[in-house]
């Protein structure tokens, strides 16, 4: 079940699996995919399962099937380094083709992959409406920015223990995607650094297995003791 909820007065959907939905304009939103992220690492003498991109892909699909977007945006770090596009197998290649198949596809440029992208070409920010498409969060932004590169994730105690999920960041005037790769990490949201973009208000809207929860930032816990 996904959370519904307003930014800069655009109507959006916190999806499960950590895609965004904005139904009035038919867009879905992915952010760190991070394609690829096992053969890098492979390459540098620290061997991951190869199956990342797949699992990536096969998430995105889905999300695709259930939405019929007419725009589909990446917002940065889609691929980790810069030859990751060339190095996806062929039928993963083929599947991300045939998934752009029939629609927008506008990729947002992002610090890993340094706009190296396996079609068209990758733009620094992107506006549609009251909403401004970037990678990083920048100091000076606008509402309605939406960005992803923190990966942020929540932390909650529940009966007597620390629970960690990927989450959404929003105070109604900017909002943070999770990253979407089967390969990443996360950067919690009461870091000083992470938790100062946002004024009051601030929600974390945590993943779960078929559903997101709202919890307001006062109600997180530390992910350190």
């Amino acid at each position: 079940m996904s959370v519904t909820f307003d930014l800069n007065g655009a109507r959006l959907h916190a999806e499960p699996d950590g895609s965004l939905w904005w139904p009035a304009e038919r867009t879905l939103v992915v952010a760190d995919l991070h394609l690829e992220k096992g053969s890098s690492f492979a390459r540098r003498g620290r061997p991951l399962p190869p199956y990342d991109t797949r699992a990536t892909l096969e998430r995105l699909r889905l999300a695709i099937e259930r939405h019929r977007p007419a725009r589909v945006i990446s917002l940065g770090d889609a691929f980790h380094d810069k030859q990751a596009a060339q190095r996806m197998p062929g039928d993963d290649r083929a599947l991300l083709l045939q998934l752009a198949k029939d629609r927008d596809w506008i990729w947002i440029a992002g610090n890993h992959e340094a706009g190296a992208v396996p079609f068209g070409s990758s733009i620094a920010q992107w506006r549609c409406g009251p909403l401004v498409f970037r990678h990083e969060p920048q100091p000076d932004f606008i509402s309605g920015e939406v960005a992803g590169h923190w990966h942020p994730k929540a932390t909650v105690r529940m009966h007597g223990r620390k629970v960690s999920r990927p989450c959404f960041a929003t105070d109604g005037r900017r909002l943070i995607l999770p990253a979407f790769g089967a390969y990443t990490g996360g950067f919690d949201l009461l870091t000083p650094v992470l938790r100062q973009m946002f004024g009051e208000g601030l929600l974390a809207l945590m993943l779960a297995r078929d559903v997101v929860h709202a919890v307001p930032a006062a109600q997180l816990a530390p992910a350190v003791p």
